[in-house]
């Protein structure tokens, strides 16, 4: 069988659904995961098209005060819980980590598969939720609001979110369980790719994290449901527990989604530049300093709450040393490339673009975590442009480099360069022309969640849905021609970017076992200049 006959893509496999909806392939659960989200994605963003044309006006006159609640509210939760969490994870991370480390499968196949079955069941019920109404609490679910006066599907929705935590906690317990046991003969802790260790930082917080927002959740539902006294103070509760709670997640959540790409921007970067990556013991240890920090800094998201000041200078500082680890990356990137043979592949640009928006995402950060600044800017659309240049321009922009350094890998086939540098520019255009506008109107004064607004905030919110037209267009013609690229591209050799890893010593696709004989590491991590590897 020639190498175009092996590289026939998954999706027009001669096999039955039934086979894919049972099957316990890593690389075909991946692209369950990766048919799923994208879905929930395109959900999440005709709500964000929606807040983007309500705001293209002062006046209020595309929808009313509570539909607009309702539309930032699912755009939150769609996004966050069902996109931007799972989407590395779950769908790279699946698909690569057993390849990088030389392994036939994860450690549990059938728990992986689970995996993907509890996903599905929290979307719909969120799904659910949306039809019929919607929920318009943010997806913060602020108690007691949500357990008492928000009158639309506040249940279904929690219960949906209580659900899928449970998919990131068996991907997670899969993750470590899979790179402690299952590494090749050879591959050392230190010989591990960085994504790697990027991910086994991010199951750490999916394991130790996600209970607690459960737990949350649960308490939420059953202060709503049956009135139980735990956050609303006329119960007797206190609502500030549910933020303390609510931040002790969520902020650690931020690294489930920022880490996975912060793992693939090392990829990209070292192999595009043709060089060793630089302080390579220095990034694994920062994936790991960022996880433990993740847990330490809740607090700076309420600044101005009831907690006390001497705590709030505790968590200011804190908050100033979790930049540190994250800084250590940006320098360690930025010396890779320095003096590298640099090619500006697609995945290339997407990498260059994350490292340029985390890093002002990172700077701005510091300026929430500074205690005076941050009085002045809570709750405004500083917060939502720092929010989103950590989310979007990193965790999403790394998500599409990834897709399109390892697509080759995943389906056989080659997508077209030049529209996919289009896309690369027009998604970093797009990106800034949206969200830099609002630090302007932030630090001004604009407020968020607010559906109208004073007329002198317009231009800045006329530029910032001007900037999402492009951003949408940026992320409409990779769907394009990716999905082109399943028929009509160029059958993909086993390593057409001559990059480094053992993911690239087997046939694009993968066979179902990955490897015809389990791989044998010889060598350090990104050994570049590459000698020819054989394909196994």
């Amino acid at each position: 069988m020639d190498r175009a006959e092996k590289a026939v893509d998954y999706l027009n496999a001669d096999y039955g659904v039934r086979s894919w909806l049972l099957t316990r392939d890593h690389k075909r659960i991946a692209i369950l995961y990766l048919l799923s989200i994208t879905v929930m994605f395109m959900l999440g963003s005709v709500f964000a098209v929606l807040i983007r044309l309500e705001l293209l006006t002062p006046a209020g006159d595309v929808v009313q005060a509570d539909t607009y609640n309702k539309l930032f509210t699912m755009h939150g939760i769609v996004m966050i819980f069902f996109f931007l969490v799972p989407s590395i994870p779950a769908v790279l991370g699946n698909f690569l980590l057993p390849l990088m480390i030389g392994a036939r499968d994860l450690a549990f196949p059938r728990l992986n598969l689970l995996s993907w079955y509890v996903y599905m069941v929290g979307a719909a019920f969120t799904l659910w939720a949306v039809i019929t109404g919607g929920v318009d609490t943010g997806w913060t679910f602020y108690t007691p609001y949500s357990t008492t006066a928000s009158h639309t599907n506040v249940l279904a929705t929690a219960v949906g979110i209580f659900i899928t935590g449970f998919s990131s906690i068996l991907t997670g317990v899969n993750f470590i369980v899979t790179i402690h046991t299952m590494r090749a003969p050879g591959m050392t802790w230190f010989r591990l790719p960085l994504f790697v260790w990027a991910h086994y930082a991010t199951s750490l917080i999916m394991i130790l994290g996600t209970p607690v927002i459960a737990i949350t959740i649960l308490m939420l539902g059953l202060e709503r449901a049956f009135g139980i006294g735990i956050f609303d103070p006329a119960l007797g509760g206190d609502p500030i527990l549910f933020q303390h709670l609510f931040w002790f997640y969520s902020h650690p959540a931020v690294y489930i989604m920022i880490l996975p790409s912060m793992g693939v921007v090392s990829e990209i970067i070292t192999c595009f530049a043709r060089r060793r990556i630089f302080g390579y013991s220095f990034i694994a240890a920062s994936s790991l300093a960022i996880a433990v920090f993740g847990f330490l800094v809740w607090g700076h998201h309420m600044f101005t709450s009831t907690q006390s000041v001497y705590a709030a200078m505790v968590f200011s500082v804190l908050s100033f040393a979790v930049a540190v680890p994250s800084a250590v990356k940006v320098f360690n990137w930025t010396a890779t490339l320095y003096r590298g043979s640099i090619t500006f592949e697609a995945p290339m640009l997407f990498a260059l673009g994350f490292i340029g928006l985390f890093t002002i995402g990172g700077l701005t950060g510091l300026f929430l975590a500074a205690l005076g600044l941050d009085v002045h800017v809570h709750d405004t659309y500083f917060v939502v442009a720092h929010f989103h240049y950590i989310m979007v321009g990193g965790a999403l922009m790394g998500y599409l480099g990834a897709i399109h350094f390892w697509w080759p890998k995943m389906t056989g086939r080659m997508y077209p360069e030049a529209p996919a540098r289009i896309s690369a520019a027009l998604v970093f255009v797009g990106f800034n022309l949206t969200f830099f506008p609002q630090f302007i109107l932030g630090y001004l004064g604009m407020p968020r969640r607010y559906h109208a607004y004073p007329e002198e905030f317009q231009v800045l919110n006329v530029m910032s849905t001007t900037g999402a037209s492009i951003l949408g267009v940026g992320y409409l013609v990779p769907l394009c021609y990716l999905i082109w690229s399943l028929w009509r591209g160029r059958v993909a050799e086993a390593n057409p970017w001559g990059a480094a890893g053992l993911e690239w010593r087997t046939n694009s696709p993968p066979p179902t076992e990955n490897f015809a004989a389990t791989p044998i590491v010889e060598e350090e991590a990104y050994a570049y200049p590459l000698k020819e590897p054989e394909v196994v």
